[in-house]
């Protein structure tokens, strides 16, 4: 009889580490490949209150980077804009979100050389993937097991907030 309830409980953990997965926050790291003209965007969907923090730069295939530079926009659902740099080769930004919706990232190529596209990667992180997890362990003394717990409490937290979000909506 026991053993029929751990199989039980086992069963019920899956989904719940499943649905974890598919609604925690969390990091996305791309390749863009931007054309000679025009811009690729990049757009996520968040909820309000969320940290994100992302790092872009040009990948270098060996031709000096400093005269391929990139331009690069954010903007939040309602139009605002969060993040404008020109002229770059690599940069980065974070905000905290005020509104629920879609944020979108644009690049562009703003060099002189329009006549060849480029290679961007962007590190794109929210929620508690964006979290410095290495200061939470030194200043709360923890490590080990007990560092796992607590990233794991906050994305069961996060999942938390994200289903009454959804049941809202």
């Amino acid at each position: 009889m026991r053993r029929g309830r751990v199989v039980i409980l086992r069963l019920a953990v899956v989904p719940l580490l499943l649905l974890s997965l598919l609604l925690a926050p969390g990091a996305a790291a791309v390749w863009l490949n931007l054309p000679a003209s025009g811009a690729k965007c990049v757009s996520e969907e968040i909820q309000p209150n969320v940290v994100v923090l992302a790092n872009y730069a040009v990948a270098s295939d060996g031709d000096d980077i400093a005269r391929q530079t990139i331009a690069a926009k954010v903007t939040s659902p309602y139009g605002n804009t969060l993040h404008n740099q020109e002229h770059v080769s690599a940069g980065q930004f974070a905000f905290t979100t005020t509104e629920a919706g879609s944020y979108v990232a644009c690049f562009w190529i703003d060099s002189g050389n329009s006549d060849v596209g480029l290679s961007v990667s962007l590190d794109w992180k929210i929620g508690i993937a964006a979290k410095d997890w290495d200061s939470v362990a030194k200043k709360d003394k923890i490590e080990g097991v007990e560092l796992e717990l607590t990233k794991l409490e906050a994305e069961v937290q996060a999942i938390h907030v994200n289903l009454l979000y959804l049941k809202s909506r």
